[in-house]
């Protein structure tokens, strides 16, 4: 009797967002090109070789476009608007979105020690770390593992990276300061794994992007090949040996499945998780979190801290945080990716901007993000 509303609703879900003009969305035409013309400009430079941007407001796109060659090789076809990239960091947004789910469920508590779930995470300040310390970077793990170049040439797995991150010395007194910190996300995820009792990639792909309708998302490589997807250069730094090792665009990287940074996904399948948020926790008729959970997403976690964060979330507020540029207001927020990506939205304009490339952002210290961010930003008219 219930399955064919069921399966309308599933269906309805994965319709991609509506289209419309930049003039039905009080958008400046003139601007949007601007934006689109920035990255035109340094893929015709050859200072950068793929990209892909996707505008909206109000629920409605109003640009949509690829640019440049998958890959250098030869032949290499065109990017299409909807192009598979690695999106590095704002896979964490992601991952706190899951420790939500369960903090919603009643299985997790934000203020609980982070030993509760991973009891080998004991000793000195370690019991002290909570949750939320986790999601909001203000745990004192560090960012990378002091050994993090070492595992990744003998491809270690998550699992080790847990272990060592178990037993690596704190680098400040937990909730002290503000750090960015990817280990913490990392044992996000694995609280995640250990509640639900499956694995983070399973999760996300069942109680995130299925009910979003977000089909091309996932963690990890999820079935694809590498060239199936954009191909990255970096990471920065590292030698042409180690890049063969583990480099962005190995298959020991692109299918690890890191919680801090392994996501694969399209410019619509983000933009369809940033509305989820504008929207107060639904999309399209769906409930994926309570308003008042995806409200303190988005909001700052760390009070006098003076560093700015929500929950996994990075905030328009912080000075440090530049990455959505200047013209967006304060209550925006968004996450920017080492391999040279960018989401934000901004819910005082209802505006929502990704922008996925494979230019790394220490390159230009993400100057180009930043600049089609501002083009976007400018072409709100009303």
């Amino acid at each position: 009797m219930n399955a064919r509303p069921a399966l309308l609703l599933s269906a309805l879900m994965t319709v991609p967002p509506s289209f419309g003009s930049p003039a039905e969305a009080g958008l400046s035409q003139i601007r949007l090109a601007e934006a689109a013309g920035i990255i035109q400009a340094e893929v015709d430079a050859g200072r950068m070789g793929a990209a892909a941007i996707l505008v909206g407001r109000n629920g409605r796109t109003v640009l949509h476009r690829g640019f440049g060659r998958k890959s250098s090789e030869h032949g290499a076809a065109a990017v299409q608007p909807n192009a598979v990239f690695l999106l590095a960091s704002i896979t964490k947004p992601v991952t706190a979105c899951a420790v939500m789910l369960l903090v919603e469920r009643g299985l997790v508590s934000l203020d609980d020690p982070v030993s509760r779930y991973i009891p080998e995470f004991h000793g000195a300040d370690r019991s002290r770390v909570r949750v939320r310390d986790l999601l909001a970077h203000t745990s004192g793990l560090p960012d990378m593992l002091p050994e993090n170049a070492e595992l990744r040439r003998v491809h270690a797995p998550l699992a080790e990276f847990v272990r060592r991150s178990c037993s690596t010395p704190l680098l400040f007194p937990p909730r002290t300061k503000f750090q960015y910190q990817s280990m913490g996300i990392l044992l996000a995820g694995e609280i995640v794994e250990r509640v639900a009792r499956t694995p983070l990639r399973d999760f996300l792909k069942r109680e995130i992007f299925a009910p979003l309708g977000m089909k091309d998302s996932s963690l990890g490589l999820g079935g694809r090949r590498v060239e199936d997807t954009v191909w990255c250069p970096g990471p920065p730094g590292a030698t042409p040996e180690d890049l063969k090792l583990y480099g962005w665009s190995t298959e020991y990287w692109r299918d690890l499945g890191a919680p801090w940074g392994g996501m694969h996904s399209t410019t619509s399948d983000l933009a369809i998780f940033l509305q989820t948020f504008l929207d107060g926790g639904v999309y399209r008729g769906r409930r994926l979190l309570k308003a008042e959970t995806a409200a303190a997403m988005i909001s700052d976690q760390n009070g006098s801290l003076g560093a700015p964060w929500g929950l996994g979330w990075g905030l328009a507020r912080s000075r440090a945080w530049n990455y959505f540029g200047e013209g967006v207001s304060r209550r925006a927020f968004g996450h920017v990716g080492a391999t040279g990506t960018v989401a934000w939205a901004d819910p005082e304009t209802q505006l929502l901007c990704v922008v996925l490339t494979n230019r790394p952002v220490e390159e230009d210290k993400g100057d180009l993000l930043q600049r089609v961010s501002n083009a976007v930003a400018g072409a709100v008219a009303r």
